[in-house]
């Protein structure tokens, strides 16, 4: 009698290769910077009703998705609740933009909400003002000059050289650059000092898990 059963066979040599999935077209630099232009006209009105101030604004693709990176400041420093708390509002303010039929990006992007670290140039009135009393190095003219900034106004800065005060408008000055001070490392948040450390994250593809505690996944 013959024998039923369920067929079986058993596949020899090397499996065929699966197919290499397309690298992502690359965005062209002139319609990243259209699509930063969108999001600007959104989210700079987001952050100024919430008091701070857009300082910096990019966007980056990074593999199959985009990088949108805000970058915020306020007179009083910005912390960790006022990031989580702008983050949001520019992530409903985004969706809304969306859901009313702004094309504003393609595809998916993480957003990414911080303050500036302390190797941020110092190119506007008010980052001058805001780092009174910090040691700077500054271009003035064609001397390189390392001082405390005493005194900090709309036309110009007091710089402390040596226990001598030197009186400069902006338009005497490159860009400033604050100076960490080890024996004044407590005035730096954890933030700030982190931006040292993350030169070549930029480089990076961010995970496909969870988003950073100060990004969002969209």
């Amino acid at each position: 009698m013959a024998q039923r059963g369920r067929a079986s066979g058993r596949q020899t040599g090397r499996p065929a290769a699966r197919p290499a999935a397309p690298a992502p077209a690359r965005t062209a630099p002139a319609e990243l910077a259209a699509r930063r232009a969108r999001l600007q006209a959104v989210i700079e009105p987001v952050v100024t009703e919430t008091g701070y101030d857009l300082e910096e604004l990019s966007v980056k693709q990074v593999g199959r998705r985009h990088l949108v990176r805000v970058i915020i400041d306020g007179d009083g420093g910005v912390g960790l609740d006022a990031i989580a708390d702008v983050s949001r509002a520019v992530s409903r303010a985004l969706d809304d933009a969306e859901a009313s039929g702004r094309e504003l990006i393609m595809g998916e992007y993480q957003l990414e909400v911080s303050s500036p670290g302390v190797d941020r140039p110092l190119t506007l009135p008010r980052h001058w003002t805001r780092n009174v009393g910090r040691l700077v190095k500054v271009k003035a003219g064609e001397k390189t000059l390392t001082g405390r900034v005493v005194d900090a106004d709309d036309t110009g800065i007091t710089l402390d050289v040596d226990g001598r005060e030197h009186a400069f408008e902006y338009g005497a000055l490159g860009p400033g650059r604050v100076q960490v001070e080890f024996k004044r490392m407590n005035e730096i948040s954890d933030e700030e000092l982190a931006e040292f450390d993350d030169d070549s994250s930029d480089d990076e593809e961010p995970d496909d898990g969870e988003p950073d505690d100060e990004g969002e996944e969209r």
